[in-house]
């Protein structure tokens, strides 16, 4: 099974967008998804409710709050996500972090955003997985508009971060519509889909390699 934490201390940046969108692509390629919501607002168990009927790829949520998820996942289960609540730190993520194979931090470019990831990021590197490198943890640029000043900005600091950056997202309103249906982007084939869809090749392959990695170790 490939285990998978969507996290950050900032609210607002997409965690669920990111964790939904992974497991539809899971569910679509025939893998076992299952998304466990640690937030209590529940947008990915509503979304995953959603999907179960609109689709035959379906993805199983599970809600985590309560820390009976565990018990939970069929044995059959091939992809774990874990969407996190706004205002996570690593040390209130402990459980979860040590049984995970890779960490995303989505961060927005703006000021504040990237001020709070850094917290974040900071308060993770203290974090006994990040010294013997059996974590594998990503960065995702989301929403970024390639034209405008402060997208540029914000990548080029994040460049000089010391986590990589799997994935530059751009803005686009194609996944509030896809929220309210219960699909993601890897749902459809057709010409437009699939040029949103290019940015997120990096960061699935990736994921890919650090699952077989995990495996190795």
């Amino acid at each position: 099974m490939h285990s998978v934490l969507v996290a950050s201390s900032k609210g607002g940046c997409g965690k669920s967008t990111i964790a939904t969108q992974l497991a539809a692509w899971a569910a679509v390629s025939g893998r076992r998804a299952v998304l466990v919501d640690l937030d209590p607002q529940g947008s990915s168990m509503r979304w995953c409710e959603r999907r179960a009927l609109s689709t035959a790829a379906p993805v199983l949520g599970l809600q985590g709050e309560d820390g009976r998820w565990q018990r939970r996942v069929p044995e059959d289960a091939e992809w774990l996500l874990f969407d996190a609540p706004a205002g996570s730190q690593p040390a209130t993520l402990k459980a979860v972090i040590e049984r995970v194979d890779a960490l995303l931090v989505p961060v927005l470019p703006s000021a504040f955003d990237l001020e709070a990831t850094a917290g974040f990021l900071d308060a993770l590197s203290t974090h006994k997985r990040l010294a013997d490198r059996s974590l594998s943890v990503g960065l995702v640029a989301n929403r970024v508009r390639a034209n405008t000043q402060a997208s540029q900005r914000a990548l080029a600091q994040l460049a000089q971060w010391p986590y990589p950056l799997r994935a530059e997202l751009r803005d686009s309103q194609s996944y509030v519509l896809l929220a309210a249906l219960g699909k993601g982007l890897f749902d459809y084939d057709n010409e437009a889909v699939r040029a949103q869809a290019e940015p997120w090749r990096p960061l699935l392959q990736w994921l890919s390699r650090s699952h077989r990695t995990a495996r190795r170790g």
